[in-house]
């Protein structure tokens, strides 16, 4: 056990504490790379001279990527620790951008896109096991704003990064992206909370196997029903503003834009939220207004009633996955790393996968009546809400 927090005192330390500032620049600087990323698709698909279907697989690739380091990660979190695991992902997902600015033929850049994907998604599990460390030493919420803090560095990479390859060039870009992403690890550094691996967990085979037990699989659900209809806003949300509302090109992207704002302004106060109403409160009430957002915007009858809906929704779903996130970290009689890789896992398959089969089924139906449907989802969440009570376990 780490001395720090044997020796803490009885009352709740500090609001910020180094742990804390440790945490949430790992997962600021996760998201920063995620967000730089998504400008320089279109450069990365034209070098490579690839078609939009060949593009899909691509990133169908990132996400497999994701899905096959993500358990892998889970099980050395329980060998090392999180502080280890996520620094270590951290190291070698740096250069990756770089990697893919520079590939020249469509096999490298498949090797480069699948090692993004995986470590991001190690770094991912990792850097949330280690956020669950550090809510029980301090004895608060804090996944939320650690969410935000990823939300905040998306939306800085994604936002500057389009400006930025335009005037200084995609090899310039991609150097200044590493450069910050390197100084944010060393700021990091010494201050993420180290926790002691867990050699009992470790060496247990059960460590190493996926869980028998429902829970992590119905908090795994959770998850992955939250984040089909985050996937299906982000990838088809302006299309549908578009298409189907006949708005302007700067009106759709006002969807993504008020979902995200929402989503990180409501990220940054659901700590204090959940830790003033409890876990199960707080998602119960997210739910239903995430349920109102997607039906506000599958029967809007114009554009601003469509933003209305995405501003609901990013609002309703801002603090459900970090819920599901601290439950999954807190299960009783198992290794943090374990259930949070599952339910990572399960929930980022929800925003990789689905968006792909939504196209699909939105040819028959249009995404009015997909928008309506995705309000479902929620409700299964809603109906699962009694599970989000062991987030509160990090108190405890």
């Amino acid at each position: 056990m780490d001395t720090r927090s044997s020796s803490r005192p009885h009352g709740r330390p500090a609001f910020i504490t180094r742990e804390r500032v440790g945490v949430a620049l790992l997962f600021l600087m996760n998201g920063f790379m995620v967000g730089a990323w998504a400008p320089k698709i279109p450069e990365f698909a034209g070098r490579l001279g690839l078609s939009e279907s060949a593009l899909g697989l691509m990133i169908l690739t990132f996400g497999l990527g994701s899905i096959v380091m993500m358990p892998i990660a889970g099980s050395q979190i329980a060998r090392f620790g999180s502080s280890q695991v996520s620094k270590v992902a951290a190291i070698l997902l740096t250069p990756t951008l770089l990697l893919l600015t520079w590939v020249g033929d469509v096999w490298t850049g498949a090797v480069a896109i699948f090692l993004f994907g995986g470590l991001l998604g190690a770094m991912d599990v990792a850097m949330n096991a280690n956020a669950v460390s550090v809510e029980k030493h301090m004895r608060r919420s804090i996944m939320s704003s650690c969410h935000a803090f990823w939300s905040l560095g998306g939306l800085v990479g994604s936002s500057t990064g389009g400006f930025l390859i335009e005037h200084i060039g995609v090899s310039a870009h991609v150097i200044l992206v590493t450069i910050l992403a390197a100084l944010m690890i060393v700021a990091a550094w010494r201050t993420v909370l180290h926790d002691a691996p867990h050699p009992d967990e470790a060496n247990h085979a059960a460590a190493r196997r996926l869980p028998l037990s429902p829970l992590p699989w119905l908090i795994g659900i959770m998850a992955l029903f939250c984040m089909i209809p985050e996937g299906a806003i982000l990838d088809w949300g302006a299309l549908y503003m578009r298409n189907e509302l006949a708005a302007s090109v700067s009106l759709s992207g006002l969807a993504y834009a008020a979902f995200s704002l929402t989503m990180a302004a409501m990220r940054f106060a659901g700590d204090l939220i959940r830790d003033r109403f409890g876990a199960v409160m707080t998602l119960r009430v997210c739910s239903v207004i995430a349920i109102l957002g997607l039906l506000l915007i599958g029967f809007a009858e114009n554009a601003p009633m469509a933003i209305a809906g995405f501003a609901l929704a990013g609002i309703g779903i801002s603090n459900i996955v970090p819920i599901c996130f601290s439950a999954a970290g807190n299960l009783p009689g198992m290794a943090a790393g374990v259930g949070l890789s599952v339910v990572t896992t399960m929930g980022y398959s929800g925003i990789l996968v689905a968006p792909s089969g939504i196209g699909f089924i939105a040819e028959h139906t249009g995404l009015a009546a997909i928008f309506a449907g995705l309000s479902v989802l929620i409700l299964v969440v809603l109906l699962l809400s009694s599970l989000a009570r062991h987030a509160d376990n990090a108190h405890h």
